[in-house]
């Protein structure tokens, strides 16, 4: 018996879908097209150097700013690299420093030795000798201002890595992805094999999204650029967003033979997110019509809420979780959707899928 009664209390199950006004832009639409909400900016930011996170300064949904530090790693090696450079140049310059002392001695006793050779009372080898001590210590002199400018250039190189260590937003956007944690090795090239990283956070420039659709070839002579289309989330039905055509990807895909458009929303909305499932139409340039006269006081719902019952044309609307039985009087179709002349208002719920035993007043569970 208890199990009786639970049945008989179980709510039927339908899915609904709601019924908006003929004058609707997508009526009069060339082509309908689905893709996905795509940002132009999208980077997985990845640190210049192998190394162990260290620290994690951003979150899923953390708005940044540009050079805004995301993670640090540890800087250990490079800054010990920094410090022997600066070693290696202050050791360079000191023997710099020597060789010139010994260059201005050099130089005294190469004066001595020409003015004794005038005089008559060195020979010419040890004149030449004297020279020859001179010269050396010029060259090395020379070489060793070389090897200082070397040892500055790797000084600049440890530095750089020193900055390398800190990871930094490459422009305005926001956090999508964490994809390190503090502790875990990172690389560029995921050089540490499975285990390494590659990048640390996903950012999301938001300003830059639009929408990506794929068209069938066949169609394509119907789109340009500059067109207008009305865009359609998966999670928003209701909601008509206003976009246009941005460019048209001058190649096509063989194996699907499509061709690529990109859509530029009018007015960017903070419920637009990256990845969402997005449905468009074309438009065309002239109002959306039927048969020359206007169909703004008709009605457009789905072909599949439409019943025949006992020779009646009638639907099915959900009102606060009950069924309301309406006959419904039909007018012109338009692809999958037909016209109610009179029954059934803009935004009425209407049952799409249901059972067939469905009757007035059933309480029902929307899916």
């Amino acid at each position: 018996m208890g199990l009786l009664l639970a049945y008989s209390t179980q709510k039927t199950i339908v899915e609904v879908s709601a019924a908006r006004p003929a004058g609707d832009a997508q009526v009069g639409a060339l082509l309908n097209a689905s893709g996905y909400v795509t940002p132009r900016r999208r980077a997985t930011v990845a640190a210049k150097v192998t190394g162990r996170v260290d620290q994690i300064y951003a979150e899923e949904g953390l708005h940044v700013r540009r050079d805004q530090v995301l993670a640090t790693l540890d800087c250990s090696q490079p800054k010990a690299a920094l410090n022997s450079a600066n070693a290696d140049r202050g050791a360079t310059a000191a023997a710099l420093t020597d060789l010139e002392v010994h260059l201005a001695n050099a130089e005294r006793e190469l004066q001595r030795a020409e003015a004794l050779r005038t005089a008559g009372v060195v020979s010419p080898e040890m004149l030449d000798n004297t020279r020859m001590v001179d010269d050396s210590l010029r060259a090395k002199i020379a070489l060793t201002k070389e090897q200082v400018g070397a040892a500055a250039a790797k000084i600049e190189v440890a530095r750089q890595d020193v900055e390398n260590c800190t990871v930094r937003a490459p422009f305005d956007g926001v956090v999508v992805s964490e994809d390190a944690q503090r502790g875990e090795m990172v690389s560029p090239i995921s050089a540490g094999g499975g285990f390494t990283r590659t990048g640390i956070v996903t950012l999301v420039d938001m300003s830059s999204l639009e929408i990506e659709v794929d068209v069938n070839e066949s169609y394509i002579a119907r789109v340009k650029s500059g067109q207008k289309v009305i865009a359609i989330l998966d999670a928003y039905p209701r909601w008509q967003i206003a976009s246009t055509v941005r460019t048209v990807i001058p190649t096509a895909d063989r194996q699907k033979a499509t061709v690529k458009v990109r859509i530029g929303f009018d007015h960017l909305d903070p419920r637009v997110l990256p990845d969402m499932g997005v449905k468009v139409a074309f438009l065309n340039d002239e109002p959306p019509t039927a048969n020359g006269q206007s169909r703004d006081a008709s009605v457009l719902i789905p072909q599949a809420a439409v019943r025949n019952e006992d020779g009646k044309t009638v639907v099915f609307l959900v009102r606060e979780g009950k069924l309301e039985r309406r006959a419904v009087s039909l007018g012109a179709h338009h692809g999958t959707d037909v016209d109610v002349i009179a029954g059934v208002s803009p935004a009425d719920t209407l049952v799409v899928r249901g059972p067939r035993t469905l009757h007035e007043g059933q309480t029902v569970q929307v899916k």
